[in-house]
This record gives structure tokens, sequence and C-alpha cells, in this order.
């Protein structure tokens, strides 16, 4: 039990890590695929992408507190008082506390006048993904500060670590 609340920090940031890693991927594709034109009607065409950051669901809070409370020794009978049988977590599993994502993908487009492109349509208008090239950068500076600060917390991590097996 102890070894799971140790690595549940690692296991967090791992999970933010992972969420803003998709961020910068996403926000690198819209970057790359701004200028990228389809016809009408093609099944090739590019459409944006976000990231949609889920929050844990409560559910995983109230069994991981749950069986942090359950494991808890008893040195009075007085102790958690009133508590039913404890309940214990199978697996020990803490995938589920920290944050989860969703890539979306939208359906936005731009249009530019210019009739002599290949894909431009009978008007002489060119479709392209509707991509916010400040909105992109600032993005993918945001999720790259972010990764670095999950990393932070994970050196944080392992010096307290190291630092308590030298007491």
């Amino acid at each position: 039990m102890l070894p799971d609340r140790i690595f549940s920090t690692f296991q967090t940031a791992s999970q933010g890590m992972a969420v803003q890693r998709e961020k910068i991927a996403a926000a690198s594709r819209n970057i790359a695929n701004a200028n990228t034109s389809s016809p009408v009607g093609s099944k090739n065409v590019y459409r944006p992408q976000s990231v949609k950051t889920l929050a844990p669901n409560s559910v995983s809070f109230k069994k991981v507190l749950t069986d942090s409370l359950s494991s808890l020794k008893r040195t009075d009978p007085k102790h958690l008082e009133g508590r039913s049988t404890p309940v214990r977590l199978q697996g020990g599993s803490r995938q589920g506390m920290g944050p989860s994502f969703e890539i979306a993908e939208s359906d936005r487009f731009r249009y530019e006048y210019d009739p002599n492109h290949p894909d431009a349509n009978k008007e002489g208008m060119v479709r392209y993904p509707d991509i916010n090239m400040v909105k992109e950068m600032t993005e993918l500076v945001s999720a790259n500060r972010l990764y670095e600060a999950n990393l932070s917390s994970i050196a944080a991590e392992k010096e307290i670590i190291k630092r308590s097996m030298q007491i």
C-alpha cells in the first residue's frame, strides 16, 4: 500500500505529461496543415484538432480515499469509529486519479479566392482548415511549460524519496 502512495505522484505527473504531449502534437499537426487545401467533398480533408482535458471523476477519488482510510492501523478502538467494514481497491491501480483527454476535430474552414488552384471550386474558392496560428503557437508554448512543470514535480518527488532514504 505504501509504495502505491509513494508512486501516485509519478502516476499523476505522467498522466499530466501525456495530456501535454498530446496538446503539443495536436498544435504541431494544426500548424503543419494550416495551408493544406482540399476540394469540397473530399474525404482527405484535414480538420483542425483540439485536446479537451477531462478532470478525474469523483468516483475514482472516493475509491482512493476509502482505500487509504481502510489501510490505516488502529492504535485505539475509538479511531475511525462508526466506519463500516474496510473497502479495498483490487490491484491498487491509481490510473483514474490524473487528468485524461480526448481529441476533438472541428469542421471549421476558411475560404480563399484562387481560381488557378487545382482544388478551387466553381466560384474559384479554395478550402483550407480554419487555424489561428497565434492561438496554436500559444497552445504549443503553454503545453511545453506545463510538461516541464510535471517533469519538475517528478524531480522534486525523486529528491524527497532520496532524502527520506538517507534518514
